[in-house]
């Protein structure tokens, strides 16, 4: 197993992550901006790389750690504010500052994440990681940036490189607007769920198998673009029907509010390279990463009115 440094270690997809670091064996090193939960395996260290004067402290942590393995998962992902926000310009930036101490102190192999933003939405098929890029917002953009400049960097020093590209994810700790979070909690509520008519076709992955498939595609020698995702295809309103199914409150409604302009009909990911070249597929199928979902929201609900 190996020394891994993870980036983004208390986020929605960073802490599952961190669990199936530390289930693989893996010696792992947590960078936060404060240290997170107490897990045998793990030490945090405190650093903000977004701080002008990170750069001398990232490069003696890691000449002192030593690295073989980097997870960069840490970017600005306020819910609705990221698409446009120019923190994507500074975590670029602050990503490849990282990048280039991660190498100068040796390390065998670095991942970091972007998202399928960076493929061309006009596509109806599901795409592969050979598809057309062009993003459509800043956000994507800073992805595709920084993975055809880290790649090249990666290339030219000796590094492996590999970009996992995340779909659509949900479960614990979710943002209230996103999704399936949107769904869930009005219903647990007693109150309606609003939606579109939820015709858009999706692939939907739980948190708990995108740490997976991250730590999978960080242990695997597999280098280049990879799609995170289940490569299973929802529609929204059948995601929404079987939450609803789940839940004896409220009241779904299909169709109450309008499709927004532009809105893709479909959004899907082939992900043939994840299960046949990393090796990976994911442990929970919907109805059970649904389940699990429902409750943990449940659980928050339930502490947050005593």
């Amino acid at each position: 197993m190996s020394r891994v440094l993870l980036t983004g270690a208390s986020g929605f997809v960073g802490a599952p992550t961190l669990d199936a670091l530390v289930r693989a064996g893996h010696e792992v090193h947590a960078l936060a901006r404060e240290p997170g939960r107490p897990l045998d395996g793990v030490s945090w260290h405190v650093a903000d790389l977004l701080d002008p004067d990170a750069g001398s402290l990232l490069r003696e942590l890691l000449d002192d750690l030593a690295p073989e393995l980097l997870v960069h998962l840490a970017w600005y992902a306020e819910h609705g504010k990221f698409w446009a926000a120019t923190e994507n310009v500074r975590w670029v930036e602050a990503s490849l500052a990282l990048l280039r101490a991660f190498t100068a102190a040796g390390g065998r192999r670095a991942v970091m994440v972007g998202t399928c933003a960076e493929y061309d939405w006009s596509r109806s098929e599901p795409f592969d990681e050979q598809a057309p890029l062009r993003p459509a917002t800043l956000y994507g953009a800073a992805k595709h940036g920084l993975h055809t400049v880290a790649a090249a960097l990666c290339h030219q020093v000796g590094v492996e490189f590999a970009w996992g590209r995340l779909f659509f994810l949900y479960g614990p700790f979710e943002a209230p607007g996103r999704f399936v979070s949107s769904i869930v909690l009005p219903l647990l509520r007693d109150e309606p769920a609003t939606m579109t008519a939820g015709t858009q076709r999706r692939d939907f992955l739980h948190t708990v198998d995108a740490g997976g498939a991250l730590a999978a595609l960080a242990a695997s020698d597999v280098v280049g673009p990879v799609n995170i995702a289940s490569g299973e295809v929802l529609e929204l309103r059948d995601l929404a029907q079987r939450i609803a199914a789940r839940i004896d409150t409220g009241q779904l409604r299909l169709g109450a509010r309008p499709m927004p302009e532009g809105e893709p009909p479909a959004l899907l990911a082939d992900a043939r390279r994840l299960h046949e070249e990393v090796g990976w597929r994911p442990s929970l199928d919907i109805d059970e990463g649904l389940d699990q979902a429902i409750d943990w929201w449940r659980m928050r609900l339930a502490a947050e009115s005593e």
